[in-house]
Parts: structure tokens; C-alpha cells; sequence
């Protein structure tokens, strides 16, 4: 069973349905704590990501495509993904996952682009601001197209006590 694994545009994933079936996974190590992250997404740092394999397969249960991002998507997260997939190859199971993608260009390049970026500490991260327990990324889902979207409240201005804001 050899699975592949492909590439998605920040584009193309903000278009997608996001919950309940799609686990972002970041694999970045501490840069995580203070560049931000995707709201949602899971923390599997890289260097520990070997170890951790069996873990993740039990978080993203019930979920059928797991898009894994570094910075830029060059090393660190195809080599993850590729690792996962081996693993589940290995295991002869398949979690249900149908789908393994990299996030092209990278946290880098999500954030570039304008999308939207947490700057939450909590683990897993739920978009609350830990100081001030007041969200700063807020989230509707589009009635006609079912899409998610996500904006910080950094920008209606309410938050006044995270790092960040």
C-alpha cells in the first residue's frame, strides 16, 4: 500500500472545510512558542516526531486528511509526513487517514499570504489568549459555502493583554 503524499496552497486549505475531518500538524520546533501558529493546528515538534508517532495517530482519530507544515515545508515537514506514512505502513493501518498533504511555502508563507495566525501558548491550541483568556482569533462559518473562517480580534481591536495584541 504505497501512499502519497501531496502538496496544498494556504489557499487551498482555507477553502476546505477544516473541522471535523482535517488535522493540521506543525512539526516546527520552539519557533512554534513566539512566530504563532495556525489556529487549531497540532504541535508534534520534528525532532521528537519519531516518538511521538503513535500519539498523534490517536489525536487525529476520526479525522481523514492530516496537512503537515515546518516554516517553509521543505525539510522538516515532508520528512515528518513521509514518516508517518511509513509508519502506518509498517503497522499495516491506515487510521482512517485518506489523505497526507504539505502545507506549501510553509508557516512562512501562510503568514505571508495574510492568513490568519494565532499567537496563543495553549497546548493544544484552542485560539484563546492565554493572558488574558479572551480570544484573539475569532472564527464563523460561512452559511452558503460552508467554509470556516478565521480573524484575529487584534483587529476589531479587542484584545489588550497578550503578547501580541
Amino acid at each position: 500500500m504505497a501512499r502519497s503524499i501531496s502538496y496544498i496552497t494556504g489557499s487551498q486549505l482555507l477553502s476546505l472545510r477544516r473541522p471535523p475531518n482535517i488535522a493540521i500538524i506543525d512539526v516546527r520546533d520552539d519557533e512554534r512558542s513566539y512566530d504563532g501558529h495556525i489556529a487549531g493546528s497540532l504541535h508534534y515538534a520534528s525532532d521528537t516526531f519519531s516518538d511521538n508517532i503513535s500519539n498523534l495517530i490517536q489525536e487525529v482519530k476520526g479525522k481523514d486528511t492530516l496537512v503537515f507544515h515546518c516554516a517553509l515545508s521543505q525539510v522538516r515537514g515532508p520528512t515528518c509526513a513521509r514518516k508517518f506514512v511509513n509508519y502506518l505502513e509498517e503497522v499495516k493501518d491506515d487510521a482512517g487517514i485518506k489523505n497526507v498533504m504539505i502545507l506549501e511555502r510553509g508557516f512562512n508563507g501562510w503568514e505571508a499570504s495574510g492568513s490568519p495566525v494565532c499567537r496563543c501558548s495553549e497546548v493544544p491550541c484552542k485560539g484563546i489568549c492565554s493572558t488574558s483568556g479572551r480570544s484573539c482569533v475569532k472564527s464563523f462559518r460561512d452559511r452558503t459555502s460552508g467554509i470556516m473562517f478565521y480573524f484575529s480580534s487584534v483587529l476589531a481591536g479587542r484584545c489588550s493583554s497578550c503578547r501580541i495584541c
